[in-house]
């Protein structure tokens, strides 16, 4: 069933969109390893994870999208782990951690909801408890265009759809005491590194790169 999934989401989304997307193929074929991307919400992520396959993925998801009994049909094949916003969700957090010890991708929008018109916001730090508590290195992935899918089907107009990589990183605090504010400081420091892949009319919060200090991050081949 899952390969029908993907094949379904790869035909339609080349005859929706136009995609560019020149290193999506260097994502590596396994983990343990984290994505962080910029969230529209439109059609990036089934995108994503069909044209990454067949790399083993998983990623979060907020719990309310299984309401949706065609996401939650697509979301149980693809093994997508459900999590409850705006609370420390302890199950999704361990099931996270249990992917990225068994070699999977795992998908994770720093936002923690959609920005919709593609205009990056202010990022939640839940991202970085993954990352420090996994030590696994980050992935950069910055996409753009798909925000204007929906106005462009009515049109019947094809969507350019963007995809870019920057330099894998990872998390290291030098033996600072990690607060709240480092906490957000750290996921500010990764959305710096999505913002410099972005046309400069997407950064949004991001935009002044003279503020993306990466203190905490360390650039890894």
């Amino acid at each position: 069933m899952n390969w029908l999934i993907n094949f379904i989401i790869r035909v339609y989304t080349r005859i929706a969109c136009r995609i560019d997307a020149p290193d999506l193929q260097t994502v590596p074929m396994q983990g343990p390893l984290i994505v962080i991307t910029n969230h529209t919400g439109q059609i990036e992520v089934p995108l994503l994870f069909a044209h990454l396959q067949p790399r083993k993925m998983t990623g979060w998801a907020k719990v309310e999208a299984w309401d949706n009994k065609f996401l939650n049909w697509v979301f149980n094949v693809w093994g997508i782990i459900p999590v409850r916003r705006g609370e420390a969700d302890m199950q999704a957090l361990k099931a996270a951690l249990r992917a990225l010890e068994k070699g999977y991708v795992f998908g994770i929008a720093p936002e923690g909801t959609r920005n919709r018109n593609g205009i990056l916001i202010r990022a939640q730090p839940g991202t970085v408890t993954l990352a420090l508590r996994t030590g696994a290195p980050v992935l950069p992935l910055a996409h753009w265009g798909g925000e204007k899918l929906m106005k462009n089907l009515k049109r019947f107009k094809r969507t350019d759809f963007h995809i870019r990589l920057g330099q894998p990183f990872k998390v290291d605090t030098q033996g600072i005491k990690v607060t709240s504010e480092i906490r957000q400081q750290i996921v500010d420091e990764m959305m710096y590194k999505i913002a410099e892949l972005l046309p400069p009319e997407y950064r949004g919060v991001y935009s002044d790169l003279s503020k993306a200090t990466g203190k905490f991050l360390v650039n890894v081949d």
